[in-house]
């Protein structure tokens, strides 16, 4: 089959089964995006430029549609290069949150066009209002509404649509789930898998094992969405209770949801102010963005892992988490809950109790017989729902065919 794949970061949710059709000669691969260093071995990348301005004098609830305006009109004119060369595919994939699958209809008129709803906007029941102490920044039932106007621009310029979780596919209006699969981009459950042998080197030149009492916090962005700030005040009652234990932290000090920290600062900085003299600051290593490898080895040799999230998006380390065997502690928001359940692969604690955080690690530190069930369970819960290669790809590979040959694709994983 041949492919034609849309993302503004090259892969994002589409590296797996880009990737896996690649491999195979029978099939072509191209992919628009934005400028990136990021290669892939057999895909063929093309990147195309849309103007970041900010555009004057149009009403303020409006800028964001403008935005994803002036990218689909920026990927339908690369689209339009590439059919002005001969090329045509056998399938548009490609994310609809910013608008690239907006008009490759009229660019490749009959080629189905297969478009990833990410999140539909909610002005109670979601993110928006769900922590009292941070604005959203969509914090306008109107503005909302007006946001979503690009996921329903993108159901009437596509054929079918995509989301990952059940949670994602329940936001969605009734009319948008008649035509959504809910199919997750799956996790490569043998190469995030436990490692008893495995070995990670703090900054300072310690060396932690799997022996060692290793807590651990990953979020792309330190930021309240990812329960950061929830998660620091949990440390003073954690680091007393666990005298030996290292807190590592992985995460950059930039905002990708919600509000901006105070002017001048960072969540992280605002945080360890709060808290000064309260944790042990040679205890608590902050990595900022790691590499892959770093990552995993890091998994792979912590005692107890936090994820706590708002009702949003579920983060791809979550579930690659879960793959490593990891003792979960994850927040009760609808995202989690969809997969964790309490004393059986994880442990659950409301997002905004220090004390209930608290209290899960210290009993995960406490009890290593009783985690080595919950770790096992964790990582059977990835595999059975989520194994990339046994389970997701094959689905993916169905999804691809059924559009191209016209079939109605089934809307559950199952």
């Amino acid at each position: 089959m041949n492919v034609l794949f849309l993302h503004q970061n090259f892969p994002g949710q589409y590296r797996h089964i880009a990737a896996h059709l690649a491999q195979d000669s029978a099939h072509h691969v191209h992919f628009l995006t934005h400028a990136n260093d990021t290669v892939m071995p057999g895909v063929q990348k093309k990147v195309y430029a849309a103007n970041d301005r900010v555009p004057k004098d149009v009403h303020p609830d409006t800028v964001e549609l403008d935005r994803v305006i002036t990218v689909g009109s920026a990927a339908a004119e690369a689209a339009s290069q590439l059919a002005r060369d001969g090329y045509r595919p056998d399938l548009i994939v490609g994310h609809s949150g910013w608008g690239e699958t907006l008009y490759l209809r009229d660019v490749f008129p009959g080629v189905p066009v297969l478009a990833n709803f990410e999140f539909y906007y909610h002005a109670k029941g979601a993110d928006v209002g769900f922590d009292p102490e941070f604005d959203s920044v969509f914090n306008s039932a109107a503005r909302l509404r007006t946001r979503n106007a690009t996921a329903l621009m993108a159901f009437e310029a596509c054929d079918w649509g995509h989301t990952a979780t059940a949670w994602q596919h329940s936001l969605h209006p009734e009319h948008i789930r008649a035509r959504l699969s809910q199919l997750h981009e799956g996790v490569d459950t043998d190469l995030l898998c436990p490692n008893a042998n495995a070995r990670f080197r703090l900054p300072n030149g310690r060396v932690l094992t799997p022996s060692d009492e290793v807590i651990t916090f990953v979020a792309r962005n330190l930021e309240p969405y990812r329960g950061f700030h929830s998660f620091m005040r949990s440390l003073p009652a954690i680091l007393k209770a666990h005298p030996k234990a290292q807190v590592v932290i992985v995460g950059s000090d930039d905002v990708g949801y919600g509000a901006p920290p105070p002017p001048g600062s960072t969540f992280r900085q605002a945080l360890l102010d709060e808290l000064s003299g309260r944790i042990d600051s040679s205890r608590v290593h902050f990595l900022g963005s790691i590499d892959y490898v770093q990552y995993i080895q890091l998994l792979q040799v912590s005692s107890v892992h936090t994820y706590l999230t708002y009702p949003f998006v579920l983060s791809w380390s979550f579930l690659e988490a879960l793959s490593i065997g990891c003792v979960m502690v994850g927040s009760k928001t609808a995202p989690v809950l969809e997969v964790l359940e309490d004393g059986v692969n994880g442990l659950t604690v409301d997002f905004f109790s220090t004390d209930e955080i608290a209290a899960a690690i210290h009993d995960a530190l406490s009890d290593p017989k009783r985690m080595k069930k919950i770790r096992t369970a964790a990582r059977r819960t990835a595999i059975k729902r989520y194994d990339l290669n046994k389970r997701q790809l094959p689905r993916w590979i169905r999804l691809f065919e059924d559009l191209i040959a016209g079939r109605e694709p089934a809307r559950d994983e199952d």
